[in-house]
């Protein structure tokens, strides 16, 4: 029997997630994610795939951000032709969320072009947008706890992860021979306290798990304490007359940060601003909440899927609409993407408003090593924007609270669950964070936990 997981992506880092599952007559790739962060880290993603396209029989996706999705439209156009499944949330959020990276790859690749010298070959996108819309034709969509059969003898289902709108456990269950083996991939696991999702679902049996550990050397702060944050952030800005601007992913943070605002619009005296949502996939990918709310039931949305409580709310789709902002000299909050300033229109709010002390900068997510966003959070004393350098004056705030990630309690909970303890290989984290959590585990429940190395193959 053959039941093998090599890792590629996401091993020791944690952009780019990419498995390898090889069973006695097939291969399935586990994510086929886009490496972020500095410019030499993605150039990485334009290397060959580890396998040709033709020797793959199956995609599996455990949820829609780019990290973890991005780089299927590439299988596409290098050949691939197979199926990819994906919770059925998630498949609609890839067809918001790929076409887009498609868009992002053409204008980079023609800014590129624009500075290039004679004799130069022309620079390519990674992918275009049509090619994006057309790799969505290859995507099956399966609803949590469904079992499907995905190539013979091995059995895919999906486990609400309570990560973002979709996410996934992977539960992937292969016989050969009257030998049964079942692999168990967390993908990115949600916290117990996250505003919108439902906690991730806890299983007990598996030979081998994958778990994820972006948190894995630290705590989030109680809840509360991030309610409290926020709202001294408010007032703070109000009394300066400044703005505020939250770079957030499209995907989760977005969405979470809405509700809050929602359920405490009187608390944080939010009547007294403009509340701008300037981006339009996260428009779009706010509408496709409210398609699937019920998979997380909150109140987000009120019968006629419109947001709650929010009359200064604004979606900012034009690039026109998004300029404007830029005379709103104060009481403005402004949410866009990208999550880790390493693009899209938060670039020019942040021209606008990062050189003035008055402004607040929230940083709500994880920002990973060659981002802008990591830059500024290590205390960067100026930035780069479009070739000019802009002093960091703007007062920042980094709220650990709202992480879509489960933290270093939650991870040891969640593998905790296992009745027997399995062998644990640690992916999508760095490496001080995954050791201290293998640490963690060894000590408390005398388990074998490894951190995955590239390339590196385990029986299961």
């Amino acid at each position: 029997m053959t039941f093998q997981i090599q890792f590629f992506g996401a091993a020791e880092q944690v952009t780019g997630s990419l498995y390898l599952l090889r069973t006695s007559n097939h291969t399935v790739m586990l994510e086929c994610g886009l490496v972020q962060g500095s410019r030499a880290a993605e150039r990485k993603n334009q290397q060959p795939f580890p396998l040709p396209m033709n020797e793959l029989d199956a995609v599996v996706l455990s949820h829609a951000h780019i990290d973890h999705s991005g780089r299927v439209p590439l299988l596409l156009k290098r050949g691939y032709d197979g199926p990819i499944f994906a919770q059925r949330a998630t498949q609609a959020l890839c067809a918001i969320m790929l076409p887009d990276s498609g868009y992002i790859n053409e204008k980079e690749a023609e800014r590129g072009n624009k500075r290039r010298k004679d004799g130069q070959a022309p620079i390519e996108p990674l992918y275009t947008r049509r090619e994006a819309e057309d790799c969505m034709s290859l995507f099956q969509g399966v609803r949590y706890d469904d079992p499907v059969e995905i190539v013979p003898g091995l059995n895919l289902r999906f486990h609400d992860a309570g990560h973002i709108l979709g996410s996934a456990i992977v539960e992937l269950e292969y016989t050969d021979q009257d030998q049964t083996r079942r692999l168990v991939f967390s993908g990115d696991l949600g916290y117990r306290d996250a505003p919108v999702m439902n906690a991730p679902k806890r299983l007990h049996r598996a030979d081998t798990v994958m778990m994820e550990s972006t948190y894995g050397d630290r705590l989030h702060r109680p809840f509360a304490e991030t309610i409290e944050e926020l709202e001294n952030v408010f007032h703070s800005a109000r009394a300066g007359r400044g703005n505020i601007l939250i770079p957030a992913f499209t995907v989760g943070r977005t969405q979470d940060l809405l509700y809050l605002m929602a359920e405490n619009f009187d608390r944080w005296q939010l009547q007294d601003w403009q509340i701008f949502l300037d981006s339009p996939m996260g428009i779009e990918a706010t509408s496709t909440y409210a398609e699937y709310r019920h998979l997380y039931g909150t109140r987000l949305f009120g019968p006629d899927a419109h947001l709650l409580n929010l009359p200064n709310f604004h979606a900012t789709r034009s690039t026109e609409e998004s300029m404007a902002i830029n005379n709103v000299d104060s009481g403005a909050i402004i949410i866009a993407g990208s999550g880790m300033c390493s693009g899209g229109r938060i670039h020019h709010h942040l021209k606008n408003n990062i050189s003035r002390p008055e402004c607040h900068l929230v940083i709500v997510g994880f920002q990973a090593h060659g981002t802008l966003g990591r830059r500024i959070v290590d205390g960067a004393d100026e930035v780069k924007l479009w070739g000019i350098r802009h002093p960091v004056r703007i007062q920042l705030h980094t709220v650990g609270g709202l992480s879509a990630h489960a933290d270093q309690s939650d991870l040891v909970d969640w593998y905790g669950a296992f009745e027997n303890k399995p062998p644990l290989y640690l992916v999508h984290g760095e490496p001080n964070a995954q050791q201290a959590l293998a640490t963690k585990i060894q000590s408390q429940f005398g388990a074998s936990a490894s951190i995955a190395v590239h390339e590196q193959i385990v029986d299961i």
